[in-house]
C-alpha cells in the first residue's frame, strides 16, 4: 500500500481502470502517509479521513460499475486552507477567523474537484492569509521541509508541497500571489505552476485583488496539465474568469520544445546573486532544452525591480483583508503581518495607483518581449531552502520575504504563467527549481516545455519519504 502514495495521478487512475488497486487503497495509504509526516512536517491543519473514506468507497463502486464521475474520479487530493471547501472550516491561518462559520459553499476549483469525483484527505497550511514566502502561522505552528525539516518548505502553499513531496495525495490546490506555489515547490522538489491571471476562477475574491492566482501542486507536469482540465474553466461568480481554453492541456504535452525560442536569464541582468549550485542546475537544464532542439539565446527581460510598487499593492491588500478586525483580534496576529498592514493602511489612492502605472508598463515590456521569445527560463529562486521559522534567511539583510524571491513576483504583477520544475539539488540535498515564464494565456507552452524536461529526465518527482523516516 506504501507504493500508491509514490504514484502519480495519472498512473493511479490507470490501475483503477485496470483493476491493480482501488480508489479506497489509495485514498487509505494517502492517509496513513498524511498521519505519518504530520509530526515532522506538519503539512495540515486538518485531516478529514472520514469523510475522504466515504468518498474513496463511492468512487470505488464507481469504478465497478464501469462508471466513473470525471477525469480524477478517487484520487487522493488537498486543498490549500486559503481556498473555502465545503463543510470544513477555512481558517487561512489565522486565530482571528471564527471556526464556526457557515462553511457550505466550495471554492470554484474545490468544485470541479468535487464534480470530477476527488477525494479530499485533508487542508493544508498557510502563513496567516497567505501574507508571506515561508509557512507559519500563530494558528497551526511552523511547515517544514521535505528534505531537511530543519529548513523551510517556503510558502504561502508550504503545506501543499510538503504533502505531495511526501506522498500525501498526489494533487494539491495552492495559491500565489507573490510566487506562492512556485516558491515552496522549489523548495520542495516538486512541480507548480501559476496559471494566467483568471484561467482558474477565484472565489471569494483575493483581497490581494488580480497579483492571487490559483494553481497546480504536482508530482510532475503531466498530472498538472490533467488538473488543469478540471480547474481551469469559468465560473460565474469570478467577474474575471477567462473563457474556457480551446483544448485540453493534456493534448498538448507531447508537442516538445522544438523550434521554440528560449530566453534564458540567470539573474536578470545581474540584479540578483545566485547561490553558485542553483546556477549550476539551472543551465544544465537549459543545456537539455538546447539539445532537445529549443533555440536557446542567453538574454534578460527589460525588467527594473519593480518591488516597491509590489509592496504598495501587496501591503494595500493586507491592510484591507484585516480591515474588518477589531483591536483584540489584531493582537492575535502574525507580529509581521500587523506591521505591514500598518504600512499599507497609510498608502493614498494616488500611491496605489502610481504602483498600478508601473505594473502596466512591467506588462507592457513582458508582452514585447515575447513578441521574440516563447519561453523566458530563469532559477525559480536565487537559493535553496534556509532554517524554519524565519522570514527570511540569517544575515541576508533582508527586510521582508520580497527580498529572497526575485524570480517571482514580478509574474504576479504581469499575470503571466510561470511554473517551477525541479532540476535538481544542492550539497545538502535539498531541491533546485528552474522556472519557465511564459506570455499570457499560453499555459500550454509552459505545461509543454516542462514536460518535455520530464521525459528527459532532467526533472524529478517529489520525495517519497520524509526525512528520517
Amino acid at each position: 500500500m506504501t507504493e500508491l502514495t509514490e504514484l502519480t495521478a495519472a498512473r493511479l487512475l490507470d490501475g483503477y481502470r485496470k483493476g491493480e488497486w482501488s480508489p479506497l487503497e489509495a485514498t487509505r495509504a494517502a492517509l496513513e502517509r498524511a498521519e505519518a509526516i504530520q509530526p515532522e512536517v506538519n503539512a495540515f491543519v486538518r485531516l478529514t479521513a472520514e469523510e475522504a473514506l466515504e468518498q474513496a468507497r463511492e468512487s470505488e463502486e464507481r469504478w465497478r460499475r464501469g462508471e466513473p464521475r470525471g477525469l480524477l474520479d478517487g484520487v487522493p487530493v488537498t486543498v490549500k486552507d486559503i481556498l473555502l471547501q465545503r463543510g470544513a472550516p477555512t481558517l487561512r491561518g489565522s486565530r482571528a477567523v471564527d471556526p464556526a462559520g457557515r462553511w457550505d459553499e466550495d471554492a470554484p476549483s474545490v468544485a470541479r474537484l468535487r464534480e470530477h469525483g476527488a477525494v479530499f484527505i485533508g487542508k493544508t497550511t498557510t502563513p496567516e492569509f497567505g501574507w508571506k514566502g515561508v509557512t507559519d502561522s500563530p494558528l497551526s505552528g511552523i511547515t517544514r521541509n521535505p528534505c531537511d525539516p530543519s529548513r523551510t518548505a517556503g510558502g504561502s502553499s508550504g503545506g501543499s508541497a510538503a504533502a505531495v513531496a511526501l506522498g500525501a495525495g498526489p494533487l494539491s490546490l495552492g495559491t500565489d500571489g507573490g510566487g506562492s506555489v512556485r516558491i515552496p515547490a522549489s523548495f520542495c522538489g516538486i512541480f507548480a505552476l501559476k496559471p494566467t491571471y483568471g484561467r482558474v476562477p477565484l472565489y471569494p475574491a483575493s483581497a490581494f485583488g488580480t497579483l492571487a492566482h490559483v494553481g497546480p501542486m504536482t508530482r510532475d507536469a503531466a498530472d498538472a496539465a490533467l488538473l488543469m482540465d478540471v480547474i481551469g474553466h469559468p465560473d460565474s461568480r469570478d467577474w474575471s474568469a477567462l473563457s474556457a481554453p480551446a483544448g485540453p492541456y493534456t493534448d498538448g504535452l507531447a508537442g516538445g520544445v522544438r523550434g521554440l525560442r528560449v530566453a534564458y536569464s540567470p539573474s536578470l541582468g545581474g540584479q540578483v546573486a545566485v547561490l553558485p549550485a542553483v546556477a549550476r542546475a539551472v543551465r544544465q537544464a537549459v543545456e537539455r532544452l538546447a539539445e532537445l532542439g529549443a533555440y536557446v539565446t542567453e538574454t534578460d527581460p527589460d525588467l527594473t525591480d519593480p518591488v516597491e510598487a509590489f509592496h504598495t499593492l501587496w501591503f494595500s491588500g493586507a491592510a484591507r483583508v484585516t480591515q474588518h478586525l477589531g483591536p483584540h483580534q489584531r493582537e492575535l496576529l502574525d507580529p509581521g503581518l500587523r506591521e505591514i498592514c500598518v504600512r499599507g493602511a497609510r498608502y493614498s489612492a494616488l500611491e496605489y495607483l502610481a504602483a498600478v502605472d508601473v505594473r502596466m508598463d512591467l506588462g507592457r515590456r513582458m508582452g514585447r518581449f515575447h513578441d521574440t521569445y516563447d519561453l523566458l527560463v530563469t532559477p525559480t529562486m536565487p537559493l535553496t531552502a534556509f532554517e524554519a521559522g524565519a522570514e527570511v534567511p540569517k544575515g541576508s539583510g533582508h527586510r521582508r520575504w520580497t527580498g529572497w524571491t526575485p524570480f517571482t513576483y514580478p509574474f504576479n504583477m504581469t499575470q503571466q504563467p510561470a511554473a517551477s520544475v525541479p532540476v535538481g539539488a544542492d550539497a545538502d540535498g535539498l531541491p533546485i527549481g528552474l522556472q519557465l515564464v511564459a506570455a499570457r494565456h499560453r499555459d500550454d507552452l509552459v505545461l509543454r516545455a516542462a514536460h518535455a524536461l520530464y521525459e528527459a529526465g532532467v526533472a524529478s518527482a517529489g520525495r517519497s519519504r520524509p526525512s528520517g523516516s
